[in-house]
């Protein structure tokens, strides 16, 4: 991003300039840990996101270097989000609020997938995050398949 102007040099700043906003780090977290790549499926998460500054997000987390668009067929509905390499290092960090959040609220108000999960990361975060990331490198692999044969069929 060469024309953003950040409030200050420090590093910590700047990245809360890039991802200390609302929505960010939530659509780095479906995008990361849940493989959801369409504008539907980000605005159909839980947290409710209006579809204006569903669009806003996308298009800076774009031109911020942390997601990339493919659009095989030139459509909305075509249209998919997937996390760059820069992204990707979005991850420890979703992690670690992740573990911020489980570690301050009572257990009674985590359903049983998130106490697998908190489970899965108390257990070894190191292979929890790796297994992460191999998970979403994997459904990239798919993604990216599945769009070549869709472009050859047309």
């Amino acid at each position: 991003m060469k024309n953003h102007v950040f409030r200050s040099t420090c590093a910590i700043a700047v990245s809360v300039d890039l991802l200390g906003d609302k929505w960010s780090l939530l659509i780095l977290r479906d995008m990361l840990l849940h493989r959801k790549s369409t504008f539907k499926e980000f605005s159909n998460s839980k947290e409710k996101i209006a579809t204006n500054i569903l669009t806003n997000k996308l298009q800076f987390l774009m031109q911020s270097g942390f997601i990339e668009k493919l659009d095989p067929n030139g459509t909305k509905k075509s249209t998919r989000y997937i996390a760059t390499r820069k992204g990707v290092c979005v991850l420890p960090l979703i992690i670690e609020l992740y573990l911020l959040s489980i570690d301050s609220l009572d257990e009674s108000v985590f359903n049983a997938s998130q106490l697998a999960i908190k489970a899965e990361i108390k257990a070894n975060r190191g292979l929890f995050e790796s297994g992460r990331r191999e998970k979403y490198i994997a459904f990239l692999e798919e993604l990216q398949a599945e769009l070549k044969k869709q472009k050859s069929l047309s």
